[in-house]
């Protein structure tokens, strides 16, 4: 298995990510169509619980083994790498099996507590996903500390496709039986698609295991670490990241039951309040495409700084940082931008109902969860998790708090929950940047963001006076859903065309920036537009 560039990385796990965000946004219309706003909000509560639950089983392992197996191969220790794998892999099989029961025993009591009593099934139904994403969490970070995301992209693409196909099926199938059970059979493609992709990537593991690593052949003055001290360092790097992420999901569980409880306390009736809570459902799964792209570009950055701290190398810690914050502008900001400008497009092309309002608005919170992304994976990766942790915790108390006093106020309502999330990002933001300063000695460069805010403010007020335009044109279009597929298309197509193109002319992109886009498809940039 051959070690890939930071760049190359990214490539690989951006394509992946975004094909399956967008596979899942395809088939959450044909689900809405079976199962309605309701019974999405029902679908939707029981994924929260399924989250945090397997955040707290999946997230510190994996990031622990990526973090330990790059150190250890940066440092030419590459049996140390693959025992590491190996005790990880045992700690994690063993977390997901006592996870998934938990699961399914305390659904009823979970649901009770959220105020979401009728998700209990669908709670239930996803408990053995949990076991099956431990494995393939385990392989997945494995490969990516060898520097490998290959295995890591198809398993994801995999999983996707049987999920999308599998949870329209059975929630079909099931809705005859009553709404309840319809949501319990739209998680069963969940678990299915999660029990083959780590089928895949054991399989994977076994045939490719032969091919050694492209590393330093050790030397005597190799360090070796015994088995007690490889699975102390296995503990020492998960507790503190699955710490630092639970807490930030246990912060959307309770906020989960902070939205409903002060929708209800605002006069709206439990059919109503869950219906909104859809609404914020859709529109997280929206953003979730573009912020795809800036989790594939943390994941890919993790392994290369613990690897730069390793070596003490300085200048390319610096080099990482730059690149990472760069690319997560050039795409969050457009991304951002473009969903605030086509919300109500976008919404009427997916079929996905009411709540385009919400994306009108609260796109903003798009650049600052990527930026958080990036921030966390850089302080992961330096081990200054502890710090990072503190300030999450901060900014979710923050969140809570905010949504607590503006959700039930009934003018505001669901809104509130945006202005919560722009504190819960915000607070760590703003401390993050600090530590990174002062700590680890690198800092951003502001031209990092200018350069693509000022082509996004460019390619939106074209977008917005072209799309205006276009529907008023196309009057003779009879089919409205017809008329709205064009309007869209062809303004996303200008306005990707504008950005990029003012980008270019303000040296926002440069060479370097195009070693993540594949050979075939740069020969379509003019030369010249893009300067070193």
């Amino acid at each position: 298995m051959k070690s890939q560039s930071v760049a190359k990385g990214f490539a690989i796990l951006s394509i992946a990510g975004i094909f399956v965000k967008v596979l899942s946004l395809l088939y959450i219309p044909f689900l809405l169509a079976i199962i309605g706003d309701e019974g999405y909000g029902i679908y939707s509560a029981a994924y929260q619980v399924y989250v945090f639950i397997y955040v707290l089983a999946n997230s510190g392992v994996p990031v622990a083994i990526s973090k330990l197996v790059s150190e250890l191969i940066a440092v030419g220790n590459h049996k140390d790498a693959v025992k590491s794998f190996k005790i990880a892999r045992f700690m994690l099989l063993s977390i997901g099996l006592l996870m998934s029961m938990l699961m399914f025993l305390l659904a009823g009591p979970l649901a009770e507590l959220l105020h979401f009593s009728r998700s209990t099934l669908a709670i239930m139904a996803l408990s053995p996903t949990l076991l099956f994403t431990s494995i393939a969490s385990s392989y997945r970070g494995y490969f990516q500390g060898t520097g490998n995301m290959t295995p890591t992209a198809v398993s994801q693409i995999i999983e996707q496709v049987i999920n999308a196909i599998f949870t329209v099926v059975f929630a079909a199938l099931l809705m005859k039986s009553g709404l309840e059970k319809a949501c319990a059979g739209g998680t069963i493609g969940t678990s299915l698609g999660a029990f083959i992709a780590a089928l895949f990537l054991v399989i994977f593991h076994i045939r490719k295991d032969r091919y050694s690593v492209s590393v330093p052949t050790e030397t005597t003055n190799t360090k070796r670490y015994m088995y007690s001290q490889l699975v102390k360092k296995v503990i020492n790097y998960s507790v503190p990241i699955t710490l630092c992420i639970g807490l930030q999901y246990a912060g959307s569980l309770v906020d989960l039951w902070n939205t409903k409880s002060r929708l209800l306390v605002a006069g709206f009736t439990d059919a109503n309040a869950t219906e909104l809570y859809s609404h914020i459902y859709k529109f997280q799964q929206l953003i979730n495409a573009p912020i795809a792209i800036t989790v594939a570009l943390a994941t890919a950055l993790l392994p290369a700084v613990s690897a730069a701290v390793a070596r003490r190398d300085k200048a390319q810690i610096k080099e990482k940082v730059d690149f990472a914050f760069r690319a997560c502008f050039i795409v969050a900001l457009p991304s951002a931008v473009a969903f605030s400008v086509l919300s109500s497009p976008i919404f009427k092309f997916l079929q996905y109902g009411e709540g385009a309002y919400i994306m009108r608005y609260g796109s903003f919170l798009l650049v600052l969860f990527a930026v958080v992304q990036i921030q966390s994976s850089i302080l992961q990766g330096a081990g200054r998790m502890y710090t990072l942790t503190f300030y999450l915790v901060v900014g979710i108390i923050g969140k809570i708090i905010t949504n607590y006093f503006l959700i039930s106020n009934p003018d505001i309502n669901i809104m509130g929950s945006i202005v919560g999330s722009l504190v819960g990002f915000g607070i760590p933001i703003v401390f993050n940047f600090i530590v990174m300063k002062r700590i680890i000695g690198v800092s951003v460069d502001i031209s990092a963001f200018i350069k693509p805010f000022i082509s996004s403010a460019i390619m939106g007020v074209v977008v917005f006076l072209l799309s205006n335009g276009l529907d008023k044109l196309l009057f003779f279009v009879g089919n409205d859903y017809v008329k709205n597929a064009i309007v869209l298309i062809i303004s996303g197509v200008v306005g990707g065309a504008v950005y990029f193109l003012v980008m270019a002319l303000t040296r926002g992109i440069t060479t370097k920036d195009l070693e993540i886009v594949p050979h075939r498809f740069r020969g379509y940039i003019p030369k010249g537009l893009i300067k070193d």
